[in-house]
């Protein structure tokens, strides 16, 4: 991904979380209604409940995207060694695979606390 792509994308999430958060602002600061006032009185646009599923979802495609970036960067490196110096496959291969688990384990956890924004 070049420098302009990355900085498209960063600015495109940003500017959606702006306007998600701009539009839910105002729909739950209305008064509630009487449950005869029709259905498009109580509609929201965004509710609490909404929003933390989004925002768990959002969060958990965001740590499995991390993770795998970092995990992929890392294995590119560990195969460029392994190409320069033969002779050092054996311990880049241990500290590949370590590094690896350590970031997974991260994004585990990173998945979980997001799981647990929706099931709460």
């Amino acid at each position: 991904m070049t420098k302009r792509a990355a900085k498209f994308a960063l600015m495109s999430i940003t500017m959606g979380l702006l306007l998600m958060l701009a539009a839910a602002g105002p729909a739950l600061a209305q008064d509630a209604t009487p449950a005869g006032a029709g259905a498009a009185a109580g509609s929201y646009f965004l509710t609490a409940q909404g929003a933390a599923y989004l925002g768990g979802a959002i969060g958990a495609g965001l740590a499995i995207i991390g993770g795998a970036a970092g995990i992929g960067r890392i294995g590119g490196s560990a195969v460029e060694s392994m190409a320069r110096q033969p002779e050092a496959a054996g311990p880049i291969n241990g500290a590949m695979i370590l590094t690896a688990a350590l970031i997974e384990g991260a994004t585990l956890f990173a998945v979980v606390v997001c799981l647990m924004a929706i099931l709460k």
